[in-house]
């Protein structure tokens, strides 16, 4: 290295700042091409990444035991966030393939629904769920694992070269991704109880911050919460609602036949009045309320003091009982995060339906922590001030298994193709939500933590969940992230969808015995229109499936569920996706409209308040300034546009 090179080497005497750089040390190798820093959900998916396309990677974690663990609810998937699954999948990630080995209760939200907003989402066996993703950390080639902390970064020419861990030890890395979760200065807080944690009994990482800092990266702190878990023996399951699986649970890895272990039933009872009486009697105790905690909380997942202060008009909540798992009596309680003191959450926990007896094993608790200003990177999620080191996860400051394992796999693959010699990995917000999520991050920054959902996405009928294979997945095997095998499989699929859709649009409907059988059964009128038109006209009626039209075209029998779901999908909303690429275009060329500077948001009336709140202290001056801030969505961006036109005497 050159004498010219400057290390920030905190909390560490000046004189060990030299030991692989003279490899004082042979025995313990400490040479690679990545060093990733973090062992939760991003750190996971970025060190697979650069280890499976055969860079030599060392993962750091303070833990080897909790890789992939499930810091707060037992579930992967849901709104939005089981689209960045498949999306994760496509590319080759492994979440997915983890999920569906480890998943227990598999549920396909919003099917009453458009397409477009299907989501799956699935409750995992929680250790489980981390033993496999260790176990398949500790099997990928190329991929180094060590417990111990890092304090810091060793920088040369504003450059970063490697690492220095809590033990002192120097690792040389040609790039470094830090992935730190919850950990970076984490302070938990239960009641007036504080301790520097990220997580309750776990130690926060202490110097990482200090050494950001000085080299002139923006922090700032945010919260995040947990609500308590319970014995499953003390509740009465009698008095509560149940919530069954599907009864065929849908897998979200490409490469699952299907989901094998056994499926459980999840739960719902609910706050009331007097749950409600207790929170606000005891809000001077509770950190958020009390001044003890000064940080921004996540918006769209409130705590229960949160959503009692602010809902005053709901008498009740709903708390989803998940077991963590069918070897495990503990029970997590979604929808009660809290921060609120011990003695004060047992009241509460008791005070609800079929709870009354519950015992708390876990209390719930807040954790603030230290973020960077996701506007200090790039779009390959390098940072602009230090080559060669990335930022994924909560240190960008999202909320979130998936949004954490996609920006994860992200710098993983930029990381590689950087080492590599190739251009960055950028994925459009038209391909993926990915690509929203990452263009979300470093042009709008946050204000609180963000969280993946479908209005985000502009582009969403596009961004199916079932579709993200065709999207994506060349990408992963270009990146030999994903097998011939996989891919020729893909390939095959949609070859074999394509060929029966032709046959649907030119196959011509003629009377038949078995037709008229079916319209009788369905109530739809028999009318000589019907004839002469073809398959696809009859398949885009509301009551009509795919499998109605067999009576034409048998072929689409020989596709499984999941494919004739697709191409139903893509016949049915031909129209609308032809549309959608029409708005694209119309939304391109509409980004340097300008916004006069007294133009009336308050007459927008269904744009949601965050929105208009800022757009009014803001005042953008064109539509591509006002789609640049945080939590001005592409809809409010479609809405302004409208009243544009309207105010200019244009059509829409």
């Amino acid at each position: 290295m050159s004498e010219k090179s400057t290390y920030l080497v905190l909390s560490l005497p000046p004189f060990q700042a030299s030991l692989f750089m003279n490899e004082q040390n042979p025995v313990i190798p400490s040479r690679f091409d990545v060093v990733v820093v973090g062992g939760g959900h991003a750190g996971a998916e970025a060190a697979y990444a650069c280890a499976k396309g055969g860079l030599q990677t060392v993962l750091i974690s303070m833990n080897l035991d909790t890789l992939g663990q499930m810091s707060c609810n037992p579930a992967i998937g849901g709104i939005a966030k089981g689209h960045m699954v498949r999306e994760i999948d496509a590319l080759g990630g492994i979440m997915g393939r983890v999920i569906d080995e480890t998943g227990i209760h598999f549920k396909m939200l919003n099917r009453s629904k458009g397409p477009a907003v299907w989501a799956p989402r699935a409750q995992a066996e929680k250790k489980a769920y981390q033993n496999v993703v260790k176990w398949t950390l500790e099997e990928t080639p190329n991929l180094s694992l060590r417990q111990d902390t890092v304090n810091s970064l060793l920088i040369e020419n504003d450059a970063v070269v490697g690492v220095v861990t809590g033990r002192g030890h120097e690792i040389a890395g040609r790039a470094v991704i830090l992935t730190t979760g919850t950990f970076l200065n984490g302070l938990i807080h239960i009641g007036e109880y504080q301790a520097k944690s990220g997580r309750i009994s776990e130690s926060s990482a202490i110097g990482l911050s200090d050494c950001l800092a000085h080299y002139g990266f923006a922090l700032g702190r945010l919260k995040t919460g947990t609500p308590p878990r319970v014995l499953k023996k003390s509740i009465d399951f009698s008095k509560t609602e149940v919530q069954p699986p599907d009864e065929i649970p849908q897998p979200f890895s490409y490469a699952t036949q299907a989901i094998r272990q056994q499926q459980i039933d999840c739960y719902i009872t609910y706050t009331n009045a007097e749950a409600h009486r207790l929170i606000l009697d005891n809000l001077d105790r509770a950190p958020m309320y009390s001044g003890q905690i000064q940080s921004t909380g996540p918006r769209y997942c409130p705590s229960i003091e949160d959503k009692v202060v602010r809902f005053t008009d709901r008498e009740r909540h709903h708390i989803f009982i998940e077991p963590e798992g069918i070897r495990t009596g503990e029970v997590y309680l979604n929808g009660v995060s809290t921060s609120l003191p011990e003695e004060i959450q047992w009241k509460l926990i008791r005070s609800c339906r079929g709870l009354e007896e519950a015992e708390i094993m876990k209390p719930g608790y807040a954790v603030e922590y230290d973020y960077v200003d996701p506007r200090e990177l790039g779009p390959d999620l390098q940072t602009k001030k230090i080559r060669h080191l990335y930022f994924a996860g909560q240190i960008n400051g999202t909320t979130g298994y998936e949004e954490a394992a996609a920006q994860g796999l992200m710098a993983g693959i930029n990381v590689l193709r950087s080492l590599r010699g190739e251009a960055p990995f950028v994925l459009s917000r038209g391909e993926a939500y990915i690509g929203v999520l990452v263009d979300d991050l470093v042009y709008k920054g946050v204000e609180d933590p963000y969280r993946m959902f479908t209005s985000r996405a502009e582009h969403r009928l596009l961004l199916r969940q079932d579709n993200a294979d065709r999207r994506l997945m060349k990408y992963g095997h270009e990146l030999g992230l994903i097998t011939d095998d996989d891919f020729a499989r893909m390939v095959d699929r949609y070859a074999r969808i394509e060929g029966i859709r032709k046959k649907i649009y030119a196959t011509g409907m003629r009377p038949l015995p078995e037709f008229d059988a079916l319209l009788a059964e369905k109530g739809i009128p028999r009318t000589d229109q019907m004839f002469g038109k073809t398959v696809d006209s009859f398949l885009r009626r509301p009551e009509v499936q795919l499998e109605d039209v067999q009576v034409f075209v048998p072929e689409v029998m020989q596709l499984d569920e999941d494919h004739r779901r697709i191409l139903e999908m893509e016949v049915k909303y031909e129209g609308y996706v032809k549309r959608e690429m029409e708005n694209i275009e119309r939304r391109e060329k509409a980004r340097q409209i300008v916004i006069p500077a007294d133009f009336d948001y308050d007459s927008l009336t269904a744009m949601k308040k965050e929105a208009r709140e800022k757009l009014k202290r803001l005042r953008p001056v064109d539509l591509d300034a006002a789609s640049r801030i945080s939590g001005v969505d592409p809809p409010d961006i479609d809405l302004i546009h409208m009243r544009l036109l309207q105010l200019s005497g244009r059509n829409a």
